[in-house]
């Protein structure tokens, strides 16, 4: 039995935290906030009409089979713990030019139909032909790569793919030339540069292999918990604790001891002794880890091309819009909002807010996080990280986030969905309040900018392991839920 100390309860820190009690180990989680979930945060408004729930961060579960498996593997089953609805459509897309919307869902002949009727058989017959391609990139990432360690791109060049599956990831181009490739309407590569934005990448840089993550999508559904995404933390906290696991919020970590090689324990703040361990699991950005509790500028270098962040609205709107879950309501120039984000630092461009921006609206019809006759509204707008180098944007600039909350307010306006007259209140959050809450640097959503290769889950000092949404195999729920469970096969268990 090893002495494992877990560092951060976000998702992945609990579900290592789990698998490793659930065999045998002797687990502590410490946690720097004052409760769990990290980025899967919420926030609770009340009002004379009631109280308003928010998810702060994730609003879309995928991959149902991952947390089939988390719960399994720990002796228990996922449907005692969380409802989960499916969704359809899983996310409504609203074009520039006030033509039809379309509803995407998990059944890919109904939604090429859907995509048939909304813009024409030629745009369903290429929808087609990349659903196959994306099927192939699909099938060797998951066979490949995500459930396996991956430490360097000699790794990633020694996988025995198939040469119909290097044909289907083609190395060296772009998600946005795979579209334009495939894609003849403008209205469907323009939704699937938007997945590039799932990894926090641009898609005129990021990887064509990222065709896979809208096929996970509509594959295999997106879902809804009933009472909000944050009831996953829960779950996993009960599950951690059910296992003996020893989980201690507002305990910050400030250091991972590791000499000779490998690790001794970790130092808390306002602690004098260190914690002792065996091994030390840092469900942290790989940033944090290799800047602040374990220096290491070799790791360090490769970590300073940052991942969007997202800036936010919390509305409180009264009566019924209509809208669907998750909807996308996008500019009329996609680019000019990517110039806008990342910026372009080699001419002197700094990144900034973009003027016109793709708006993202989740509305659960739930009960359970709205009072009746009223709906509960996640806004989201890709944004530049906090920071005042000339790829950020400094946030706590006096009177800036209040300025373009009101800019997303007019610019939902003009796309048909004004509720300017509506709110009872509005809550904002900006990438320096990700930061300050979860610790995540500047804001960075997802770590470094997407790609196949991230930070590795195996760590320079012998008994050191990364999981989580930064390191392998990236970013989102399902993805940091294997990255979990990849550190926890690869610890193995006590006997």
């Amino acid at each position: 039995m090893a002495r494992i100390v877990v560092v951060g309860a976000g998702v992945g820190g609990l579900a290592t935290a789990a698998r490793l009690a659930a065999t045998g180990h002797q687990v502590t989680v410490f946690e720097r906030a004052g409760t769990v979930g990290g980025k899967l945060g919420r926030y609770t408004h009340d009002t004379p009409a009631g109280s308003f729930h928010f998810d702060t961060g994730p609003s879309l579960l995928t991959l149902p089979e991952v947390f089939h498996d988390l719960f399994e593997a720990t002796g228990a089953k996922l449907d005692e713990y969380l409802d989960l609805v499916p969704l359809d459509p899983i996310v409504r897309h609203v074009f520039p030019g006030g033509g039809p919307a379309l509803d995407s869902c998990a059944d890919p002949v109904e939604f090429a139909t859907r995509i048939g009727a909304a813009f024409g058989d030629r745009a369903a017959a290429d929808w087609q032909r990349l659903w196959r391609r994306a099927a192939r990139v699909w099938n060797a990432s998951s066979r490949d790569i995500l459930r396996r360690t991956v430490d360097s791109p000699r790794d990633l060049a020694s996988l025995a793919w198939r040469v119909g599956d290097l044909a289907a990831i083609a190395p060296g181009r772009t998600l946005r030339g795979l579209g334009r490739r495939h894609l003849s309407d403008p209205r469907l590569r323009m939704m699937l540069d938007r997945y590039a934005t799932y990894t926090g990448a641009d898609p005129r840089r990021a990887p064509a292999a990222l065709v896979a993550v809208p096929y996970a999508e509509l594959a295999f559904g997106g879902w809804y918990l009933r009472g909000g995404l944050g009831t996953l933390a829960d779950a996993l906290l009960t599950r951690c604790l059910d296992l003996g696991v020893v989980v201690q919020t507002d305990a910050t970590v400030t250091r991972i001891d590791a000499t000779g090689g490998r690790v001794h324990g970790v130092r808390l703040a306002g602690v004098n002794a260190p914690v002792p361990a065996d091994v030390v699991v840092a469900n942290v950005d790989a940033l944090t880890v290799y800047r602040d509790l374990l220096p290491h500028p070799r790791r360090l270098a490769g970590l300073t091309d940052r991942s969007l962040a997202g800036f936010v609205l919390l509305l409180g709107v009264s009566g019924s819009t209509g809208l669907a879950h998750h909807n996308v309501f996008f500019p009329r120039d996609y680019d000019a909002e990517f110039d806008a984000i990342f910026g372009d630092p080699g001419r002197g461009v700094r990144a900034r807010p973009a003027a016109d921006p793709t708006v993202f609206v989740t509305v659960a019809d739930d009960p359970m996080v709205r009072p009746a006759g009223h709906e509960a509204w996640f806004v989201l707008v890709n944004a530049p990280r906090q920071g005042t180098a000339a790829g950020a944007v400094d946030w706590r600039r006096p009177g800036l986030a209040d300025a373009y909350a009101d800019r997303v307010l007019d610019v939902l306006a003009r796309r048909g969905m004004d509720v300017r007259d509506r709110l009872l209140f509005r809550e904002v959050r900006t990438p320096a309040d990700l930061d300050a809450a979860t610790g995540a640097p500047g804001g960075s959503i997802y770590g470094t900018a997407g790609g196949l290769l991230r930070p590795a889950n195996r760590g320079p000092a012998n008994g050191l392991w990364l999981v989580g949404g930064s390191t392998h195999p990236g970013g989102g729920l399902p993805m940091v839920t294997l990255s979990a469970q990849i550190v926890a096969d690869e610890i193995g268990p006590a006997w």
